[in-house]
């Protein structure tokens, strides 16, 4: 019997052992004094966890996962870290487990392409590309269809060059040109039928010389936007 109760205690004491080490097997530092091995991060408030992943010697290596702050624990984001360009590809996601945005960070900026979808869908909503965090290049906007419903070019994260709209059915609401962010050069407006309904030229970002006005298709009026009380009377169009 005493035998029995000695190796009975015996057991105990090793799997108090046993699960002592299993929850504080992570959390470690090398001799360095850098991460290594699994880490989990807690928000301060709730002691609940707030990621979870891999360093090698101070590098974050492998996949992180990103949770909210719920009893649920829902994941809001993974980052899969890669060693060859020091990058980390990004996935961000609601609560219900669907895609926000995708896309690469590297040095903690984005870079490349990034996809935003529509909420609560698999249809991508826009595509943007950024070199060292900065816009650059086509940013297009998409319907929920999957259609076309603008596009515009960035250069330094301003809009800079062609910028076109359009209807779901592919008709060209408008085409234009930006300089550092403004309205610079030829503009033309049209209706959801695509008969042109007004154009002219902007110089810094305001309507200048003259301007054509259009009703189904046919010039209506004329009118030299240069003017200020002209400018007024034409704000809206």
């Amino acid at each position: 019997m005493k035998v029995f109760y000695k190796k009975g205690i015996f057991i105990l004491m090793f799997l108090n052992l046993f699960c002592l080490n299993a929850q504080t097997d992570f959390n470690k530092l090398d001799e360095k004094g850098k991460k290594h091995g699994v880490w989990r991060g807690f928000f301060e408030g709730s002691k609940r966890p707030r990621y979870e992943g891999t360093f090698e010697h101070g590098k974050e290596v492998g996949v992180f996962n990103f949770y909210d702050d719920t009893k649920a624990k829902s994941l809001i984001a993974t980052r899969e870290f890669s060693a060859k360009d020091n990058s980390a590809y990004t996935i961000f996601y609601d609560q219900n487990k669907n895609k926000v945005s995708e896309g690469k960070v590297v040095n903690k900026l984005f870079e490349g392409q990034w996809k935003y979808y529509h909420q609560a869908s698999k249809n991508i909503m826009t595509t943007e590309n950024y070199v060292n965090g900065k816009l650059e290049g086509l940013r297009t906007v998409f319907y929920p269809s999957g259609k076309i419903a603008e596009e515009i070019n960035y250069k330094n994260n301003l809009k800079n060059g062609f910028y076109k709209k359009y209807t779901e059915k592919g008709i060209v609401l408008e085409e234009s040109m930006f300089k550092n962010n403004i309205y610079s050069g030829l503009a033309i407006f049209s209706d959801t039928n695509g008969n042109i309904v007004s154009k002219g030229q902007f110089v810094n970002g305001k309507k200048s010389g003259v301007w054509q006005f259009f009703e189904k298709g046919k010039l209506v009026k004329e009118m030299n936007m240069s003017f200020p009380e002209n400018a007024t009377k034409s704000k809206n169009n």
